[in-house]
């Protein structure tokens, strides 16, 4: 049953994602356009421990759709993560008459939008996170924006390399998740990546480069994930000794390939978001407005196949949890067997789709 809204408010939180301030815009203007005011909290969590937020018209949120980072800034907030410090950001929600709250980020947000829904205060998810590794949606929130940046920056790395005939191996950001690295390696035409969904090859890798090198090729990229630790420049150095050492063994100099190591690092979640990003921010905006005025809470808005849809943020947890291998005992006792046999063909799909485009991957690069 629809619930009467006065205002709602809307926060970001944890890291910055490109499209986050469309999303800001399109759940003020969205609200706005319904007869609902609309409150921004500053810091995420925190401005409504510490009420520190501001009234968002139409005029507050013009021009914001084009700016990377979050207009609202973020903040990780431990106190809120404690029962007193819900009980403070709830009297101030109360105080400013607030009646539904949109969270956009990741795992860490939903778990507070739980918190807030199980205390009375109707909440929205949005997924945030340049990562894409909110397994219950195909899309979030400043992916493609991230992956466009580490693109234009290895296309960039690309021309040093060729210039010097090296190897450049470039650690992008995506934390446990490697579809920012799979994806990049594609459309940078590197020669393999490395990522925590897929086991590597390390000897396969370089007999691939010495392989192409042969063949007279110059330069090589290769993609690491972040999630997969101590790796990079432990490659970088096992390239360049193998390939010196082979070339002196077989007396040509053309085979050794000297590899440099690059961390593009938090420049990936800078910059202006891209049109796919800003127009599904706006999307999720809006359908997060209307889940709220429709007297709907604890949901995650995702987008599937194209679609955008809502599924319960504890089935979100879940499903995450049961694709990354932390399940915790008893997380999934409220669920049917249907939703957990539902839970684990989504897995299997997923893992399906890393290993067929990681395998497309190797028969294209070069």
């Amino acid at each position: 049953m629809a619930m009467k809204f006065r205002k709602i408010g809307v926060l970001t939180s944890g890291g910055d994602a490109p499209g986050m301030n469309a999303a800001v815009r399109a759940v003020a203007r969205g609200a706005l356009s319904r007869g609902v005011e609309v409150m921004g909290i500053y810091g995420g969590y925190r401005g409504m421990v510490d009420d520190d937020m501001i009234e968002l018209t139409s005029s507050e949120v013009s021009n914001k759709i084009a700016l990377g980072g979050t207009m609202l800034y973020t903040d990780r907030c431990l106190e809120f993560k404690e029962e007193s410090g819900m009980q403070k950001a709830i009297a101030t929600l109360k105080k400013h008459e607030i009646d539904g709250i949109v969270a956009i980020g990741g795992d860490g947000t939903f778990r507070g939008a739980t918190d807030l829904s199980l205390r009375g205060i109707p909440t929205i998810g949005l997924p945030g996170t340049i990562d894409n590794d909110i397994t219950a949606s195909d899309n979030t929130i400043g992916f493609d924006t991230a992956m466009q940046t580490v693109l234009e920056n290895v296309d960039r790395l690309r021309d040093t390399c060729e210039s010097h005939a090296r190897c450049n191996i470039v650690e992008v950001m995506g934390r446990g998740a490697g579809d920012i690295a799979l994806n990049t390696a594609i459309a940078s035409g590197a020669v393999d990546a490395v990522i925590p969904e897929v086991k590597f090859n390390e000897d396969a890798c370089i007999e691939r480069i010495l392989r192409l090198r042969r063949a007279g090729k110059r330069s090589f990229l290769i993609i690491v994930s972040e999630g997969v630790a101590d790796c990079s420049e432990r490659l970088a150095q096992k390239i360049t000794d193998v390939t010196k050492e082979i070339s002196e063994k077989e007396n040509n100099k053309a085979l050794w390939v000297e590899a440099k190591f690059c961390r593009l690092a938090h420049v990936v979640r800078g910059g202006s978001p891209t049109l796919a990003d800003r127009v599904l921010a706006t999307k999720m905006g809006v359908r997060a407005v209307e889940e709220l005025l429709a007297g709907n809470s604890d949901l995650v808005v995702c987008e599937k196949a194209g679609e955008i849809v809502t599924t319960g943020i504890a089935y979100s947890q879940a499903l995450d949890r049961m694709y990354k291998g932390t399940l915790k005992d008893g997380m999934l006792d409220k669920f049917s067997e249907d939703e957990i046999a539902e839970m684990q063909k989504t897995i299997e799909e997923k893992k399906k789709t890393f290993a067929e485009t990681y395998k497309m991957l190797c028969e294209v690069a070069g």
